[in-house]
């Protein structure tokens, strides 16, 4: 719970380099994700090269933080591994909030970027990131030591809760 309730979306990374282990620790994370009739649809393409990530920051308008980082996972969804029409979208965002708490769990900063479904947005990062047809990209996650410090916010609300009818 502790990981859960104290995640936060961070922004600015101090500037060292992650290491290969970790980022394959965060994308086994994504990959324990539930997903739709065990689909697995997910793909996921890790950014090093800064010379992308200033370019999604070009036509992604709140994706700066990719500037100053030196990690960031596109979790993308395959829709012809789809058994289940359009199940990719969940199971993609369940893959993407296991890395989240995955990153938080190991003091690493990290954001959730919406891509899907703003189709400029996707059309641009599917070319400039070559994705086959059938591959959608769902979210970036800038990933990294944290290098600013954010309170967690309670967002529990009990009126949000309804039970058995409205």
């Amino acid at each position: 719970m502790n990981v859960i309730l104290n995640r936060k979306s961070i922004r600015k990374y101090k500037d060292i380099k992650l290491s290969d282990d970790i980022v394959e620790e965060l994308l086994r994370a994504g990959m324990q994700a539930p997903s739709a009739a065990n689909e697995q649809p997910w793909e996921f393409v890790v950014l090093r090269d800064k010379e992308i990530m200033k370019k999604i920051t070009e036509f992604h308008p709140y994706s700066k933080m990719l500037l100053n980082t030196n990690l960031a996972i596109v979790v993308c969804g395959d829709k012809g591994k789809e058994v289940l029409k359009d199940f990719w979208v969940q199971d993609c965002s369940a893959a993407t909030e296991n890395i989240l708490l995955a990153a938080e769990d190991k003091g690493l900063g990290a954001v959730w970027l919406g891509v899907y479904p703003i189709e400029d947005i996707v059309d641009a990062l599917k070319k400039l990131l070559s994705l086959p047809e059938s591959v959608i990209p769902l979210s970036i996650i800038p990933v990294g030591y944290p290098n600013e410090q954010r309170e967690t916010v309670s967002r529990f609300n009990k009126s949000r809760i309804h039970y058995n009818r409205w």
